[in-house]
């Protein structure tokens, strides 16, 4: 067996970076994205993460035991490669409160990223409550330190996360104390953010590629796609990493960039894992093959992009997203996305649902996700308990819509059951 991945295995590593950045929500897409970009700068070698892990410490364990190195992979059609990445130097149990409190008050900490999941935002939400309560703890260390200003980065899949990260944890602050809480006003900056990688669940076949191409065993190995994006909107009074290097882009709105994404990418994603799940499919690929539901999702982006501004290269876009829905290099599980569906959909779909509607039309292909989800969840007849989470004015907005589609989608798949 190979050595395990390791700064003494891998000689290649940088010595241990100055810990910059704290990340909240320890997983694979934050090992593609995130730290891969920040590894990528031109200043990565200044920029070292602590990353702490969310409910499991099971991430932080693993990656503890590499000295934080981990291997991603790049995979397409026709070529593997792979990257060792060196600039995570510290991970942690997020329940560890203690260690993110000095940290949190050490001046040199800049900012903080956070990937808690859509649902992590809400108030209902025992984790997520928990992780913007660990949040507010760690700013009033940093209030109490006298530490200076900090940004908090939202990269989760939500419109607008930085407001959203500010309102949410706004009640955490006031718990912490008014003192706090004044304090936050003016020292803490809230930046959104949009991020785009697919990176589905490592497998067994994943680790044994990573070993195969670097060498090195390694449990934490991440695979994604050869795509990335990310957009970002926002102050830092403590300074950041020149992201722009590894290719981030900063913008002053960052509201159109983000809907492109959350409507066309997750959007889609959403509509395939449901409709996909009913037809017996697993991997996104897999669905998008599908003559019929690769036409439901061109009909989703069709509406979607009635509504978005001409200047964002939809056309080049919406190219670039059927390629890689067709990449059978990456396995992205449909009960992957999945998870969380109702959440995601108030994000991703009912947007899209209610600007069809107010523009006069009848909304049922903008619908069709929120239907799918309905029939893969055995609660398609009636719509109720998908949209209770919605404002009661707007559930009864695109109820008609979503029964529209529920319509639609009995008779196909009914017509698909005959033809057996």
């Amino acid at each position: 067996m190979s050595e395990r991945l390791s700064r003494a295995s891998h000689p290649g590593s940088s010595a241990a970076r100055d810990r910059r950045i704290l990340h909240l929500g320890l997983g694979a897409f934050h090992r593609s994205h995130q730290a891969w970009y920040t590894a990528r700068s031109s200043d990565g070698h200044r920029w070292g993460i602590t990353a702490y892990s969310g409910r499991r410490p099971d991430a932080a364990v693993a990656l503890q035991a590499q000295d934080g190195l981990y291997t991603v992979i790049e995979r397409s059609e026709n070529t593997n490669s792979a990257q060792i990445i060196d600039v995570i130097t510290e991970a942690v149990d997020g329940a560890d409160l203690a260690h993110f409190e000095r940290a949190m008050a050490d001046p040199a900490t800049a900012l903080v990223t956070l990937t808690i999941t859509e649902a992590g935002y809400q108030p209902s939400d025992g984790s997520g409550s928990i992780v913007l309560s660990r949040l507010a703890a760690g700013l009033d260390a940093r209030r109490r330190a006298n530490a200076g200003p900090i940004a908090l980065v939202s990269c989760d899949n939500l419109a607008d996360n930085g407001a959203v990260l500010r309102e949410a944890l706004a009640p955490h602050l006031e718990r912490a104390g008014a003192a706090t809480a004044r304090w936050a006003a003016t020292e803490v900056s809230y930046v959104s953010s949009s991020v785009d990688r697919i990176t589905p669940r490592t497998t067994p076949s994943d680790l044994t590629t990573a070993e195969r191409l670097t060498g090195l065993r390694d449990e934490c190995a991440v695979t994604t796609e050869p795509f990335s994006d990310w957009t970002i909107q926002g102050e830092f009074p403590a300074g950041r990493p020149e992201w722009e290097s590894a290719g981030v882009r900063f913008v002053d709105d960052l509201e159109p960039f983000e809907r492109r994404k959350l409507w066309l990418l997750n959007g889609a994603h959403t509509l395939l894992a449901a409709a996909g799940t009913l037809r017996g499919y697993s991997f996104v690929h897999e669905a998008f093959a599908d003559e019929e539901l690769r036409g439901w999702v061109e009909e989703f982006w069709q509406a979607a992009c009635r509504h978005l501004p001409e200047n964002l290269d939809l056309v080049d876009y919406r190219e670039a997203l059927a390629r890689r829905f067709e990449n059978s290099a990456i396995h992205h599980a449909l009960d992957q996305i999945s998870l969380g569906a109702e959440a995601k959909l108030r994000v991703r779909v009912v947007p899209v649902v209610i600007a069809e509607l107010d523009a006069g039309r009848d909304a049922s292909a903008a619908a069709r996700p929120i239907a799918a989800h309905l029939m893969a969840t055995a609660t398609d007849a009636d719509p109720s308990e998908a949209l209770q989470h919605l404002d009661a004015s707007v559930a009864a907005t695109i109820r008609p819509a979503v029964e529209s589609a529920l319509d639609g989608l009995r008779r196909a798949f009914n017509e698909q059951t005959a033809a057996r």
